[in-house]
């Protein structure tokens, strides 16, 4: 197995990790090795974009359909003279 040295920890998460183990009934080391590795072992949450996410929120209540209008030509671009 290997190891490793985590340094420059905060203070508040060592005292934390101290509280979490204590209620766990675990040394610090286990406590830790345990969060690691639940940290590392969960599946990734899916990458969505804006849009899939906005459209997911609001699918419950229907969708619209939007007559898009018809296209035109192009109009000159303005002359500055």
């Amino acid at each position: 197995m290997a190891s490793i040295t985590i340094r420059n920890l905060d203070d508040e998460v060592k005292a934390r990790l101290r509280v979490r183990a204590s209620a766990n009934g675990r040394s610090m080391e286990e406590e830790a090795r345990l969060a690691l590795a639940e940290a590392v072992n969960r599946e990734p949450a899916p990458v969505e974009g804006l849009g899939t996410a906005i459209h997911e929120l609001f699918k419950s209540f229907g969708g619209v359909e939007l007559k898009l209008p018809p296209r035109e030509p192009m109009r000159d671009p303005p002359r500055f003279e």
